[in-house]
C-alpha cells in the first residue's frame, strides 16, 4: 500500500462537522448547496459537504502549529456563518442537534454517500451526528502505526473531555455523548484493532479490499486511524465542540500526546496494551458520564476520576506542548474542566427551563 508518511512531523489539521440551521427557527436546514454555491472561497482550508444536506464540514489546511490552526478555524467558522446568513441560515456546533429527526433529512447528491445509504440502509440514514477530527503529520509508516496503537488507550479520556451531545430527538438521553452510541451502529467504528506494524496493517486492509468488503481504507471509521494518503494519524473520537477554543485545546492535547508517544516509540519503549474489553468499557463510561466518569487506567485495578487522569496527562504533556508552541492552547483543557464541557453546559441551559429553543439559541450564539 502506498503511503506518504514522510513528514514533517507534528503538522496539525482539524476538521469540524457543523449544523446548517434556519436562522429563525434554528431547525436543521437541507441547504448545503446554498452554502457551497458561491465563487467566494475561504481564506484558507476547505468547506465541503457531508452525508446529509443539513451538515457541512470545514477543514483547515495542514498547519505548522496549533496557533495557526486556531486562526484558520476561527476564519473558517466566520466564513461559513457569513455565507449562511446571506441565505437566511445560520451555523451551530454540537455533537447532535438537540431535537432534529433523521427522517426529515436529505442525503447529498454524491455517489459516495448515496452508495453508503445503499450499503448500510437505515444505519447510514440515522447518522445525524457531528464530530471533529484532528490530523497529525507523521514521518514514517512504522511510527504512524505505533502512534495509532498508543493513542487507543487515551480515546475514552478524549471522549469524556469532548462530550457535547446530551440530547437527541428532543430529550435528554442520560448520556453526555449520545453521538458515540449513535455512530456505533456503523460498521468498522469505535476502537481500532492493534496492528503489529505497517506490513500487518497494509495486509489486513488489503485483504478487506480484495474481498470486496471496503473500497479503500477510508471506509474504516475507527476512533483513531492511520491516513496513508495524507501521511497523518487521524483522531476521530470527539464530538464537535460548540466553542472553537475547546476544539483548539483538544487539538493541542492530541498533537502533544502524539509527540509523547512517538518519542517513546523512538526510544523503543512499548506502549500499554490494555485489553480491548477494558478499553471499550472505558469508552462507554466516558460517553455515559463525561467529565464525571471514572475510568480504569492500564495496569491498575481501580477506576479513577477523569479529572484526576486528565491532570496527570496534562502534567506529562506540558514539556511537549512547550516544544510545539501550544502550551497556551493546551491550557484550554483546564478551562474546560473548570467551567464544564459542552455537554455540561447544554444540560445546565436546558434543565433551567426545559426550553429547546433557548438551548439552540445558546449553541448558535457561542459557536462563533
Amino acid at each position: 500500500m502506498e503511503h506518504h508518511f514522510v513528514g514533517p512531523r507534528y503538522t496539525v489539521g482539524v476538521e469540524e462537522e457543523l449544523m446548517i440551521l434556519d436562522a429563525g427557527s434554528h431547525d436543521l436546514a437541507s441547504a448545503i448547496d446554498r452554502i457551497l454555491d458561491s465563487d467566494l472561497e475561504p481564506p484558507s482550508g476547505k468547506v465541503q459537504p457531508e452525508l446529509l444536506e443539513s451538515v457541512l464540514e470545514i477543514a483547515t489546511d495542514p498547519c505548522p502549529d496549533v496557533p495557526t490552526v486556531a486562526r484558520e478555524l476561527s476564519a473558517l467558522r466566520s466564513h461559513v456563518r457569513d455565507r449562511a446568513r446571506e441565505h437566511g441560515l445560520d451555523i451551530g456546533a454540537s455533537g447532535t442537534h438537540p431535537y432534529a429527526r433523521w427522517e426529515d433529512q436529505r442525503v447529498v447528491r454524491d455517489d459516495r454517500y448515496r452508495g453508503l445509504v445503499r450499503q448500510l440502509g437505515f444505519v447510514a440514514r440515522q447518522e445525524l451526528v457531528f464530530g471533529m477530527h484532528v490530523h497529525v503529520g507523521m514521518a514514517g509508516a512504522e511510527e504512524a502505526i505505533a502512534v495509532a496503537n498508543g493513542v487507543r488507550e487515551h480515546v475514552p479520556l478524549l471522549i469524556a473531555l469532548a462530550a457535547n451531545s446530551p440530547l437527541w430527538r428532543g430529550g435528554l438521553t442520560g448520556l453526555m455523548s449520545s453521538r458515540v452510541p449513535i455512530f456505533r451502529a456503523f460498521p468498522r467504528v469505535g476502537l481500532p484493532p492493534r496492528f503489529d506494524g505497517w506490513e500487518d496493517y497494509a495486509a489486513r486492509v488489503q485483504r478487506m479490499i480484495d474481498a470486496g468488503m471496503i473500497d479503500d481504507y477510508t471506509y474504516l471509521w475507527y476512533d483513531v486511524r492511520p491516513h496513508p494518503r495524507l501521511g497523518t494519524i487521524e483522531v476521530r473520537a470527539m464530538d464537535s465542540q460548540t466553542r472553537v477554543e475547546h476544539t483548539v485545546a483538544l487539538a493541542a492535547l492530541i498533537v502533544s500526546l502524539v509527540k509523547l508517544i512517538a518519542e517513546r516509540h523512538e526510544r523503543g519503549e512499548p506502549s500499554p496494551q490494555q485489553p480491548w474489553e477494558l478499553l471499550d468499557e472505558n469508552r462507554w463510561l466516558a460517553a455515559r458520564h463525561g467529565l464525571d466518569a471514572e475510568l480504569l487506567p492500564s495496569g491498575e485495578s481501580q477506576r479513577r476520576p477523569v479529572r484526576e487522569l486528565t491532570a496527570e496527562l496534562l502534567a506529562a504533556l506540558g514539556p511537549h506542548a512547550r516544544e510545539l508552541g501550544c502550551e497556551e492552547q493546551l491550557a484550554g483543557i483546564e478551562d474546560l474542566l473548570d467551567a464544564g464541557n459542552g455537554a455540561a453546559r447544554q444540560r445546565m441551559v436546558f434543565e433551567s427551563n426545559g426550553d429547546l429553543g433557548e438551548l439552540m439559541a445558546e449553541i448558535v450564539a457561542t459557536s462563533g
